[in-house]
């Protein structure tokens, strides 16, 4: 199918499908769409921030939809997103706080209005990213077809979200792919996690980081392959419910602020202990990446 590309006005070319990519501006969204860009992929873009989204280098060369989820327009979506082969959903509000209870009150109800309207109106491919704070407080090697047992807000909305759509099977025909992200790292990442904190500590000199003891174990990918693999789930159409994106390579967290100073070359004091350990993630675990390891497009 031909499509003008929003914003270029000089010319059109062939796609094979249309991808839609909800949260576009965010740290996961940037890269996915600039990987579907680079496979030659029709992407419609969306946020509710057009200011923040003209400032992507990918915004000239996608069709971008401005839309808050959480407005209470009641206008077809299917066809106001024109209406998309496939849709990746990454947007979600207030992840800076992920005990807040306004993931369960007030962003859950309009993620499910949100998603109902777009498959009710003939949206038929859904992949969706959670996480792997759905498993609660199970330790080890974490698998697909263990219990979900959230413990917090964010990944208790997450999980209902996910069940709320699973039941919406029984009314719709589409296919439900669900993501259950692990840890990543990689340039733009929120300056809350512990490498952009690592990473501000040695842009600013400083001789002493501060940390947790660091002998929790984890699971960790690089953005670029978070993105792919987000990716490759969505395109395929064999594989769909839960899938594990994890590396399935356990790592302690002083392990991993030690690898990244010897790629820098810099050497700072740790200073372990100063922060607590959280109270919502179990001491050591990581995830199976058996499933995922079978999917191929």
């Amino acid at each position: 199918m031909e499509r003008q590309i929003c914003g270029s006005g000089s010319k059109t070319r062939n796609y094979l499908m249309k991808v839609l990519v909800t949260g576009a501006t965010g740290f996961i969204g940037n890269y996915v769409v600039n990987e579907l860009l680079n496979r030659n992929i029709d992407v419609i873009t969306s946020s509710s921030d057009l200011s923040k989204a003209r400032e992507k280098e990918w915004f000239e060369k996608t069709t971008y939809v401005e839309h808050d989820i959480h407005s209470n327009n009641i206008e077809n979506l299917f066809d106001k997103f024109f209406k998309p082969d496939i849709l990746i959903h990454l947007a979600w509000a207030g992840l800076n706080n992920f005990k807040n209870e306004s993931h369960v009150i007030e962003e859950l109800p309009k993620q499910k209005v949100f998603l109902e309207n777009l498959i009710s109106n003939g949206l038929k491919d859904v992949t969706v990213c959670g996480t792997c704070l759905e498993y609660g407080m199970a330790e080890g090697e974490l698998h697909e077809d263990m219990p979900s047992v959230p413990t917090i807000a964010y990944p208790i909305a997450k999980n209902n979200l996910r069940l709320f759509l699973q039941n919406l099977k029984n009314e719709f025909s589409f296919s439900l792919k669900w993501m259950r992200i692990f840890y990543l790292h990689g340039a733009g990442q929120s300056p809350k996690s512990i490498l952009s904190q690592l990473q501000k500590a040695i842009d600013s000199n400083e001789t002493v980081f501060n940390m947790s003891l660091g002998e929790q174990v984890r699971d960790y990918l690089p953005v670029t392959e978070v993105s792919q693999n987000i990716i490759k789930l969505a395109l395929q159409t064999k594989t769909d419910g839960i899938v594990n994106c994890c590396s399935n390579n356990p790592i302690k967290i002083i392990e991993l602020v030690q690898s990244y100073l010897k790629t820098k070359n810099k050497n700072i004091q740790l200073n372990l202990g100063y922060y607590p350990y959280t109270d919502y993630e179990p001491m050591k675990f990581w995830g199976s990446n058996k499933k995922l390891n079978t999917i191929s497009l």
